[in-house]
């Protein structure tokens, strides 16, 4: 897979690109990632991407030229169309589902919104637009971090369970959190594990993960649940 992220910030990715499952990824040759500052794609001795919103408003707002010039840059040698997508509060509700659909994809470009946000038009270059909350951030580079993250996670190879890793986390089935786990020691300070996760039937350890996944579902999210 192919990663293309574009936004006016892109040291913030560094860190990222560099550390836990994003770099075994691509030490693995799972994906390939590269960053691209949106300046670089303004021709003006300022480098400029943005500027006041006609009609009035407060802020500043992504110019069109830019992003046009980006995109068809990025896509001037692709044999099929990539999934172009843009970060923004008025984007449907990122969830694993889309992680998963992603995960399939040849190539994905970000759009990482900056400001008071895009003109209009530059949506008619997304292919897709996502939010991750109901909630307003400075920039769309955190949100594009965390589905490329979300996303990468997916792809064969990255994890070291392999897809039985993935099969029965939260949200995998759509509706369900995942059940409660534990680790030694089996008494930590008078909190004791389960006893079905000690006995060694694991048909019985499934039916109380089941179970636990329901409960904690209805009590932590019941808006999952019918």
């Amino acid at each position: 897979m192919k990663i293309d992220i574009v936004s006016v910030q892109p040291r913030m990715f560094e860190g990222f690109l560099r550390e836990s499952i994003v770099a075994r990824a691509q030490r693995k040759g799972a994906c390939e990632i590269f960053i691209h500052d949106l300046r670089d794609f303004a021709h003006d001795k300022r480098r400029t991407v943005d500027d006041r919103p006609y009609g009035g408003g407060p802020g500043m707002l992504m110019m069109c030229a830019p992003w046009f010039e980006a995109i068809e840059t990025l896509t001037r040698d692709c044999t099929a169309r990539p999934r172009i997508i843009m970060t923004t509060p008025a984007g449907k509700r990122f969830q694993q589902s889309d992680a998963r659909e992603l995960s399939e994809a040849e190539h994905l470009i970000f759009m990482c919104g900056h400001y008071e946000g895009f003109d209009a038009r530059i949506r008619t270059l997304a292919t897709d637009e996502f939010s991750i909350g109901d909630f307003v951030m400075t920039g769309g580079e955190l949100a594009a971090a965390a589905m490329t993250d979300a996303i990468v996670r997916l792809l064969p190879g990255v994890l070291g369970g392999g897809m039985a890793a993935t099969r029965s986390e939260s949200f995998s089935d759509g509706a369900t959190l995942e059940a409660p786990q534990y680790t030694h020691p089996a008494d930590f300070r008078g909190m004791k594990v389960p006893e079905v996760l000690l006995g060694g039937d694991h048909v019985k350890a499934e039916a109380w993960r089941q179970s636990e996944a329901a409960k904690l579902t209805r009590q932590m999210r019941p808006d999952l649940t019918p």
